[in-house]
């Protein structure tokens, strides 16, 4: 066997995976209308894949608000909930494990992807920069837009807040999942306060460090309350620098990315949650996260560690063999290579990703990407 490193078992919450290849969550834009209802067709997207050691399944809003792109599935209605489990029962037949993620856009969205078309809600009424939303504007077409100034929640509400991602998770849980992840990255929500370009408040959520982490702190403590902290994993994606300001993660690159960081990881660790994702810049000539940085991730974090971008297998098992990392999350290469945990076994070439049909759409490039044994005739463009 080829990367023998991948195939050694390893401990995650409540659960023994059989190897370190994670499916990161990746939104595709395909959930039933109207209703933002989870399909059949997703169920057989995601068992095509269960034989990574870990999944996790593409965001989910927490509530109407929460939605920043037409069609992607929410997490808060039976309809949903019911569409969710068809999915983990696929899953778990085929013998995978499976978490939800929890996601709320926060600012990222738009009037007309809000209930009664109103602004969309954030810790300040900040509008984002070198973002766009995401509307439908007829029956499976749409166009990007940018975001308008968003309208400041009220403490009250962000109270509320909390309460929903603890609800999203018990629905995720009745849904047959195996865990949830809450989404603290990207951009939005959770990560608009912790960042001092998207919080400007005032008030016990806004201005320190501290302050800032708040709500973080007390989601997950709502949500390990709700489900378990061996069930909850987060998210977060600690951008040092750009190269290239049009792609950075909507601006929020911190002045002290390394301090507020590791003071949120440490929130994690006392908290017991069962995993960290940190999801790195994954565009081409993207900075790399400082070596410093890992170390002290590790230093400050006994869970399992788990790191996604655009990496390629020997540079996921060279993080592996430093024990900087746990697991490795292959998104792109996922989407493409529904088999991808044998492909890397054996060394076997990979497909090529069709990138003009990530989004929306049916079954075309969604799960009809062949494994290797139903093209292995075919001369792929890469190798894993």
């Amino acid at each position: 066997m080829k990367n023998q490193i991948y195939f050694t078992s390893v401990q995650l919450g409540r659960h023994i995976l059989t190897n370190r290849i994670v499916l990161p969550p990746l939104t595709r834009q395909r959930a039933a209308q109207p209703g933002d209802i989870p399909t059949d067709l997703m169920a057989e997207y995601y068992r095509q894949r269960a034989s990574a050691g870990f999944m996790v399944a593409e965001g989910a809003q927490i509530e109407p608000r929460g939605q920043g792109y037409a069609w992607t599935p929410g997490i808060y209605s039976e309809g949903q909930i019911a569409g969710w489990r068809k999915i983990t029962q696929a899953v778990h037949d085929a013998g995978g494990v499976i978490f939800a993620q929890l996601w709320h856009v926060g600012r990222v969205s738009h009037s007309a992807l809000q209930p009664n078309g109103d602004a969309p809600i954030a810790p300040s009424a900040i509008a984002p920069q070198r973002v766009k939303a995401f509307i439908e504007t007829g029956s499976g077409v749409g166009h990007l837009v940018s975001p308008p100034t968003p309208r400041a929640l009220t403490v009250p509400e962000v109270k509320e807040l909390v309460q929903l991602y603890a609800r999203a998770a018990h629905n995720a849980i009745g849904a047959g999942f195996d865990g949830v992840e809450i989404h603290s990255a990207n951009g939005y929500l959770v990560n608009q306060f912790i960042s001092a370009h998207a919080n400007r408040r005032e008030d016990e959520y806004g201005g320190s460090l501290e302050n800032r982490l708040r709500f973080l702190r007390e989601i997950v403590s709502a949500v390990s309350a709700a489900v378990g902290p061996e069930r909850l994993g987060v998210r977060f994606t600690p951008l040092f620098e750009s190269t290239d300001q049009d792609r950075v993660y909507i601006g929020l690159v911190e002045e002290d990315p390394h301090t507020t960081y590791i003071e949120a990881i440490r929130l994690l660790e006392g908290a017991g949650v069962a995993y960290l994702s940190i999801a790195e810049a994954d565009w081409d000539n993207a900075p790399d996260l400082p070596l410093s940085f890992r170390q002290a991730v590790r230093q400050a974090y006994s869970g399992r560690i788990i790191y996604a971008g655009k990496y390629t297998v020997e540079r996921g098992a060279r993080l592996l063999e430093a024990g900087l990392a746990d697991l490795v999350a292959f998104g792109r290469a996922f989407i493409a290579n529904p088999d991808l945990p044998a492909r890397i076994a054996n060394g076997w070439p990979l497909n090529t990703l069709r990138p003009e049909l990530l989004y929306g759409g049916g079954a075309e490039g969604f799960t009809d990407y062949p494994t290797f044994h139903q093209t292995c005739d075919v001369e792929p463009s890469e190798t894993a």
